[in-house]
């Protein structure tokens, strides 16, 4: 019996939570040509989002802003504002990615007023996740941990181990940059728990990377290497161009602390390229500042 397309959207959507990306996407593809040949609109705005949402994911940028774009003008279309919401979101954290993290922050806060209204306590979690990872971008630590705090609590009410995962990952990411590396790592290791019991394999590389950051912090160099280095592994698995991304700049850096100049050079080459082809400005610069520092 063929499944509906609403079925293979929602093991979709289920399927890009877990970080399984080359399941997720062909599911979301046939589900939106299924929906646009029956006229359903609503279906293919759903289903739009989603393929915006695991574009970004693999660095596919350009297609990732097209179909937050294109989400945006069908939710106002269609007056529906949680779409509206989740594709304001999914824009601004482009943003964030562009390195204009003050220019997203209305939008996050568009976004998490409308999460609220609706009652949507996942959305609102990923909002306040966002809004915390915007002021990390522009140090200000303490409003970081304001909303990272506030994203923690709000994904324990909705009970997701998996968004709890990501909020914790934020939340320690925010206290190493505090200079909180004990407390970080502590974090680190609870958001992988939660991340590999809930299944979601990149959420758990993500718990990697920040762990990574932690040791590195406390001068755990190797430690930290074996971190970013099976962070990097589960994102050529999966496909996240972002997470490789970030992880090799971590990786550079503690193969540099441990005296692998060579090492250290190529991977921060690869780290450069990869952030400078995802357009992640932000990023690059805090990566090159690092580096600057030792």
């Amino acid at each position: 019996m063929t499944r509906t397309p609403d079925a293979d959207l929602r093991a979709a959507t289920a399927a890009t939570r877990q970080g399984r990306l080359d399941e997720a996407e062909p599911l979301a593809r046939d589900a939106l040509a299924r929906f646009d040949a029956r006229g359903d609109r609503d279906g293919a705005l759903r289903a739009t989002n989603l393929l915006g949402a695991i574009a970004f994911e693999r660095g596919a940028v350009p297609e990732a802003a097209a179909r937050f774009a294109h989400a945006l003008g069908l939710a106002r279309a269609l007056g529906d504002a949680l779409m509206e919401a989740r594709a304001s979101n999914n824009l601004a954290s482009l943003q964030v990615l562009g390195g204009d993290p003050e220019g997203a922050l209305p939008l996050y806060r568009a976004a998490l007023l409308a999460y609220r209204r609706l009652g949507d306590r996942r959305g609102a979690a990923e909002a306040l996740h966002n809004i915390a990872l915007a002021h990390r971008r522009l140090g200000r630590w303490a409003d970081a941990d304001e909303a990272a705090t506030e994203a923690v609590r709000s994904a324990e009410v909705a009970g997701e181990p998996a968004l709890v995962a990501l909020a914790l990952t934020g939340r320690a990411e925010t206290d190493v940059e505090r200079g909180e590396a004990g407390l970080a790592r502590s974090r680190a290791d609870r958001a992988l728990a939660l991340a590999r019991a809930a299944g979601d394999e990149i959420g758990a590389g993500e718990a990697l990377r920040v762990r990574a950051l932690a040791r590195l912090a406390e001068g755990a160099a190797e430690a930290a290497a074996a971190d970013a280095a099976a962070a990097r592994s589960v994102a050529g698995t999966h496909g996240s161009a972002l997470l490789d991304a970030e992880a090799a700049a971590v990786l550079a850096r503690a193969f540099r602390a441990l005296g692998r100049r060579g090492e250290a050079e190529a991977v921060r080459a690869e780290a450069r390229t990869r952030l400078s082809s995802l357009g992640a400005v932000g990023l690059l610069r805090e990566f090159e500042a690092a580096w600057a520092a030792g």
